[in-house]
């Protein structure tokens, strides 16, 4: 192969178009058009250029060294390459399992294992909530419930929520899907404050004063207040998936 159709072949295995490569080479597309069909060979300058483009060495696209199957290695490639021949009997062995290893898993995905698989199945916690508490998360009965198409991909455990102080955007009777995500200003979140289970809308003032808002404002009579060094305690759960909510301003 000569080198304008091994230049060809690269920028093509790279998916350049020649308008492209020519921009990158500071050059017409039409010169790239010859150089390819070895009408005319690049200038000294524009040579180095072209290595760094098509990411490759001068002996790749001057020679037919280092060639896998007829196509071109990368730079990247031929130096994993040469490390491998530098291994011991024995790296070359564990370098070979591994990629076996991967190759089999890429494989398996790629024949729609994961597909056919039963779906995965989270908690829904059973206990019922009153007055926005959400279910206790932990030492509680629970149902098992799939992760399909319906249900955020996130989602790590779910629970039953009872009252109106988190409509609209949390229904009564709604489940409520939850992930361990760390919290930010804004977000929900499933919070045990002195050993009751609320969900709430947290935010956290710059004096470190920690509120927990009902989203839905005509029951700002169950928001709750737990200032700094307080004697309450409080422990977040994880943080309700949802897509927009309002952040209130500070009581």
């Amino acid at each position: 192969m000569k080198f304008g159709e091994r230049m060809q072949a690269r920028r093509e295995e790279l998916g350049l178009t020649r308008s492209t490569l020519a921009d990158l080479l500071e050059v017409s597309p039409s010169a790239v058009s010859n150089y390819e069909r070895s009408i005319s060979f690049p200038k000294e300058e524009v040579l180095l250029r072209l290595f760094d483009s098509l990411e490759i060495d001068p002996n790749t696209l001057f020679c037919d060294s280092f060639r896998n199957g007829g196509q071109i290695l990368s730079r990247s490639e031929r130096q994993l390459l040469e490390q491998y021949r530098g291994l011991s009997h024995r790296g070359k062995e564990t370098v070979r399992s591994v990629v076996e290893a991967l190759c089999a898993y890429r494989d398996e995905l790629e024949e729609g294992r994961i597909g056919s698989e039963e779906p995965r199945l989270i908690p829904l916690y059973r206990s019922p909530a009153a007055a926005g508490y959400a279910a206790p998360v932990f030492g509680e009965d629970f149902d098992s419930i799939p992760v399909t198409e319906d249900v955020p991909a996130a989602a790590e455990f779910a629970v039953r929520i009872q009252g109106d102080s988190m409509a609209p955007y949390i229904p009564d009777g709604s489940i409520a899907y939850v992930n361990r995500d760390p919290l930010g200003p804004g977000d929900v979140g499933i919070f045990c404050v002195d050993g009751d289970m609320f969900c709430k809308q947290y935010y956290k003032d710059p004096a470190g004063v920690v509120y927990l808002f009902s989203l839905n404002r005509s029951r700002a009579d169950a928001d709750l207040v737990l200032p700094p060094g307080g004697s309450r305690s409080l422990v977040c759960f994880g943080r309700v998936i949802l897509h927009t909510m309002p952040l209130p301003g500070k009581m």
